[in-house]
């Protein structure tokens, strides 16, 4: 398990998170007798730093990065960003979502431009600003297409320049590339990477992949199933940079480092596994 000595630097902090919800079907239940997903979880991110999470189906991954957005405020613990607590949205970090969150009404490039547009940027350096954004992830030449004209690789492309484009300190990813074909998500993984090296932002990278978390990570976290999920391990990534996703997977380091965190996780996914049968049945 890693230490933690006392830092300054930490970008984003979850100190004994629990998050408990009330039974939709009950709403007098007492909030103590609700489920809860994420229980007595302390996790940090140092500026800079590219943290992944994994942990099986439903055990409260989403959860706890909704928490870090500022989206859904811990039934306990507290949030820290960059060192002060807490309070609203985290208006430091960029979401990008799992889920398609493009307005289909609007073209690429403004798509890109809503959220310089939502901060004051005047119109006409927020065009600017877009355009540039759209020309790093490679679509400048996109910019006038709709979301149905694009492919889905490019709309995550989009997605990625619109989060991008407002320079957040801290970048929060739910499972960005699940639904792209193997290639293009390849493509996706070495370009965030990349953009990533340019900037050094703090990243909390929620996903299922195993793989992709160790190939881009400097730290992946490992969460136990649910209910009440809390981290069971944290591993240092230390392959070195830069890295090529499809290329380190073949690394003598790359494989011990899968074995050692598989052994943690495997038990955690029979049992998120037996749990959704149980549900089913």
């Amino acid at each position: 398990m890693t230490q933690y000595a006392a830092m300054p630097d930490f970008a984003l902090e979850f100190l004994d998170i629990t998050c408990t919800f009330k039974s939709p079907q009950d709403p007098k239940q007492p909030q103590e007798q609700g489920y809860t997903a994420v229980a007595n979880t302390t996790l940090r991110i140092r500026a800079g730093e590219f943290v992944s999470v994994v942990g099986p189906t439903g055990c409260g991954k989403s959860t706890l990065l909704n928490v870090g957005a500022g989206l859904l405020t811990p039934s306990a613990g507290t949030v820290k960003v960059f060192g002060q607590p807490l309070t609203g949205i985290n208006t430091r970090a960029g979401y990008m979502f799992q889920s398609e969150a493009l307005m289909p009404w609007r073209s690429a490039i403004d798509n890109v431009m809503v959220g310089l547009q939502y901060h004051g940027i005047p119109d006409a350096e927020a065009r600017r600003q877009a355009q540039a954004w759209l020309q790093r992830v490679g679509l400048g030449e996109f910019g006038e297409r709709y979301p149905h004209q694009l492919s889905g690789g490019m709309r995550k492309r989009t997605a990625l320049a619109q989060v991008l484009a407002l320079d957040p300190d801290i970048i929060l990813m739910d499972e960005p590339f699940s639904a792209l074909d193997i290639q293009t998500r390849q493509l996706m993984e070495n370009e965030v990477l990349d953009l990533w090296a340019a900037k050094k932002k703090a990243v909390l990278f929620i996903t299922h992949d195993l793989d992709e978390a160790i190939a881009m990570s400097d730290r992946v976290v490992v969460l136990s199933a649910g209910p009440a999920t809390h981290p069971m391990g944290e591993f240092e990534i230390d392959l070195p940079r830069p890295r090529d996703v499809a290329e380190v997977r073949n690394q003598p380091r790359f494989i011990e480092l899968h074995s050692q965190i598989w052994g943690v996780l495997r038990d955690e996914v029979l049992k998120g596994y037996a749990q959704q049968l149980k549900k089913a049945a």
